[in-house]
C-alpha cells in the first residue's frame, strides 16, 4: 500500500523532480562538454546532497524548537491556569472543556481566554485582599498606638498562592474583630473621658489639661483620631483612678468635717440658722462618693471653709467647756439610770471639774474621755437590752403576783359589788402572767450568766447583782409556795372535819333536802352557786364549833339567799346574765387554790 503523502509533500516532490531535475540535467550536460572527471561529478554530487540533507536538518531543527515551544507555552498556560484555580480556590472555569483536543496552537487557542479571565479574576481578588489586608494593618496600628504609620494598600504584602474566599472570609472576620474592637476602645476611651469630666466638674478642676495631659489627640480642640492604645487606656484608667481616689479624700475630709460641726453644733446649741450656711457639708453626712455628682461640690474652696469654721468653733468651745462637760455629764448618766448601771462616782466628777477649772487638762482629750464613756455606756447599755426588757417583764409581773397574793386574802372578794367583775378578770389576767414567772427567771438566770461570763463582770441593777436578786426571789416564792402548801393540808384537814360535821348533821330527819354541797380535794366546788362557796367557807370557819351553832349560821345564810339574788338580778338586769357571771365565778375558783 502506498504511504499516504500530504498535498504540501506531494508539491515538494513534483518541486524537485521540475526544478532540481532540470538543474542537474543542466549540471550534467555542463560536465559532458566540459569533460569532468567520474569522481568529481560524484563528489559533487555528494555534496549537492549533504548541503541539501543540511538545508531540511535545519528547516527540521527550527520546526522542532517551535513545536518545543508551543508544548511549553501550553504547558505554562495550562499549569498557570491550574495555579490559578487553586491560589482562587475553585476547581473549574464555566465553559471550558476538562481535556483539550486538537493541534498545539488550537489548544493554545482555547486556553488563552480562559487564562486571561483567571487572570483578570486573580487580580480583583488581590485588590480585594489587598484592601481588608489595609484596613486590617490600619486598624492594628491604632490599636497598637501607631500615630506615623502609612495606611497606603500599595505597602501591603498579599500572599497570592492562597487568594481563596475562605482566605478573605477569614481576613474580613478578623477586620469586623478589629473593628469591633476598636469600636469597643473609642467607648472605653468617651467613657473615661466622660468620667474625668464628671469628677473634675465635681473637684472643681480643669478637665480639657487632665486629658490632654494623657494624650493630644483626646481633646476636640485637635480634630485628629483618638489614640485607643492600650498605654492609652492605662493613662485614662489610672487618672479616673487617681480623681476617684481624690474625691474619697476630700468627701472623707468633708465627713470629718461635717460631723465635727454636727458635734459641735449639738453640743454648743448653735441655731438653726448658723447651721444652714454648711448644709452643704453636713448634707454629705450620709451620701457615698459614688453618689456625690454635683459639680463643684467637693472643691478646696468648700473644704478650707468647713476647716475654717470648725477652727472657729473649736476656739468658742473652748470658753464654753464647762457647760459642755456638764451636759455630757448629764448624758451619761442618763444613760446610766436609764439601764439602772452604775453611775460614776460624784468624787471622781468633781476632780474633773477642779481640773477644767484650772486649765490643768486638755479640753479635747475631756471630750474625748467623756465621749469614750458615753459610747462604752451605751455599748454596755444595748448588750443589757434584752436582759433589762426581760427584767422589766419580771418586775411588772411580781407587781401583778403581789396583787393577786393580796386580791385572793381578800374576804369580800366574791361579793356583788360595783367594780367586782372587772377584779375577777384582772386576777384571771394576772395568774397567766403570774404562771410564766418561772420561766422569765431562768431565762433571765440564763442571759445574766452569759452576759457576765463574755464581760468577764457582774450585772449590776442599781447596784444590786441581778443573779442575786434572782436567788433571793426564787427562795421567796418557794418559801411561799412551801407556806401555800401547808395552808392548803391545813385546809384539807377542816374540810374533812366540816363533811364529817355536814353527814352528822343531815342524818336528822327533815334536813336531807337542805344539804350543803361538799368541796372537793382540789378546792372546786360541786355547785356553780357563789352563795354554795361561802356556805362551805364558813362551815370550814366552824373548825370544831357544835353542830348546833354550824346549824344557826347555814340558816342565817340561807335566809339571806333571796335577798342576795334579787341584789344580783337587779345588777345584771337579767336572770340569763347573772347564770353566765355565776358561772364565771364559780369557774374561776373551780381550779387549784395556788395563784
Amino acid at each position: 500500500m502506498a504511504s499516504f503523502q500530504s498535498p504540501i509533500t506531494m508539491r515538494s516532490s513534483a518541486l524537485l523532480e521540475t526544478s532540481c531535475g532540470y538543474l542537474l540535467q543542466e549540471l550534467q550536460m555542463i560536465w559532458d562538454e566540459v569533460g569532468e572527471d567520474q569522481f568529481e561529478r560524484e563528489k559533487v554530487l555528494l555534496d549537492l546532497e549533504q548541503e541539501c540533507l543540511d538545508v531540511y536538518r535545519r528547516k527540521v531543527d527550527r520546526a522542532n524548537i517551535s513545536r518545543a515551544r508551543l508544548h511549553q507555552e501550553l504547558a505554562e498556560s495550562e499549569a498557570e491556569f491550574t495555579h490559578l484555580l487553586l491560589s482562587l480556590g475553585e476547581r473549574s472555569l464555566p465553559g471550558r472543556p476538562e481535556k483539550m483536543t486538537g493541534t498545539l496552537k488550537e489548544q493554545l487557542d482555547s486556553i488563552t481566554p480562559a487564562l486571561r479571565e483567571m487572570r483578570l479574576r486573580k487580580e480583583e481578588r488581590v485588590n480585594q485582599f489587598r484592601a481588608v489586608q489595609a484596613q486590617i494593618q490600619k486598624i492594628s496600628a491604632e490599636i497598637a498606638g501607631l500615630s506615623e504609620y502609612d495606611d497606603s494598600s500599595t505597602n501591603v504584602i498579599v500572599n497570592e498562592n492562597d487568594l481563596s474566599l475562605k482566605k478573605l472570609e477569614e481576613y474580613q472576620i478578623e477586620l469586623q474583630g478589629l473593628h469591633n474592637e476598636k469600636n469597643d476602645r473609642l467607648q472605653r476611651v468617651e467613657k473615661y473621658i466622660d468620667a474625668v469630666r464628671s469628677l473634675s466638674a465635681t473637684l472643681g478642676m480643669e478637665s480639657s489639661m487632665i486629658i490632654t495631659k494623657v494624650h493630644p489627640s483626646l481633646s476636640e480642640l485637635f480634630g485628629i483620631s483618638k489614640n485607643i492604645s492600650d498605654n492609652i487606656l492605662a493613662k485614662l484608667n489610672s487618672t479616673v483612678e487617681s480623681l476617684e481616689e481624690e474625691k474619697k479624700k476630700r468627701l472623707e475630709k468633708l465627713h470629718q468635717l461635717g460631723k465635727a460641726l454636727t458635734n459641735l453644733w449639738n453640743l454648743m446649741g448653735t441655731p438653726y440658722n448658723d447651721r444652714r450656711k454648711f448644709s452643704h457639708v453636713t448634707s454629705l453626712l450620709s451620701v457615698s462618693s459614688a453618689e456625690v455628682s454635683e459639680p463643684g461640690s467637693l472643691t478646696h474652696n468648700i473644704i478650707e471653709q468647713a476647716e475654717a469654721e470648725v477652727k472657729r468653733l473649736d476656739q468658742l468651745k473652748a470658753s464654753k467647756m464647762q457647760e459642755l462637760f456638764l451636759k455630757k455629764q448629764k448624758e451619761l448618766e442618763d444613760i446610766c439610770n436609764n439601764s439602772h448601771m452604775e453611775i460614776p462616782s460624784q468624787s471622781k466628777m468633781d476632780k474633773i471639774t477642779s481640773l477644767l477649772n484650772s486649765g490643768e487638762i486638755d479640753h479635747a482629750d475631756l471630750l474625748t474621755s467623756m465621749d469614750e464613756q458615753i459610747s462604752r455606756a451605751k455599748e454596755e447599755a444595748s448588750s443589757r437590752k434584752v436582759i433589762m426588757e426581760k427584767v422589766e417583764r419580771w418586775m411588772l409581773a411580781r407587781d401583778e403576783e403581789r396583787w393577786l397574793e393580796e386580791y385572793s386574802m381578800d374576804e369580800n372578794r366574791y361579793s356583788v359589788s360595783r367594780g367586782a367583775h372587772r377584779n375577777l378578770r384582772r386576777a384571771e389576767r394576772a395568774r397567766v402572767t403570774v404562771k410564766k414567772i418561772p420561766a422569765l427567771v431562768d431565762s433571765l438566770f440564763a442571759m445574766t450568766k452569759s452576759w457576765e461570763e463574755e464581760r468577764k463582770k457582774v450585772f449590776l441593777y442599781d447596784e444590786v447583782p441581778l443573779l442575786a436578786m434572782l436567788e433571793e426571789y426564787n427562795m421567796a416564792r418557794q418559801e411561799r409556795e412551801e407556806e401555800k402548801q401547808r395552808q392548803r393540808e391545813k385546809k384539807k384537814v377542816q374540810s374533812q372535819v366540816v363533811v364529817e360535821q355536814e353527814n352528822v348533821f343531815g342524818s336528822r330527819p327533815g334536813s336531807s333536802n337542805r344539804r350543803i354541797p361538799n368541796r372537793s380535794l382540789n378546792g372546786s366546788f360541786s355547785n356553780a352557786n357563789p352563795l354554795n362557796r361561802r356556805i362551805s367557807m364558813g362551815i370550814q370557819q366552824l373548825g370544831t364549833y357544835s353542830i348546833n351553832s354550824a346549824t344557826q349560821g347555814i340558816s342565817f345564810i340561807k335566809e339571806g339567799r333571796k335577798v342576795q339574788e334579787q341584789k344580783k338580778f337587779a345588777r345584771f338586769g337579767h336572770a340569763s346574765h347573772f347564770r353566765d357571771e355565776t358561772a364565771s365565778v364559780v369557774s374561776t375558783f373551780s381550779g387549784p387554790l395556788s395563784p
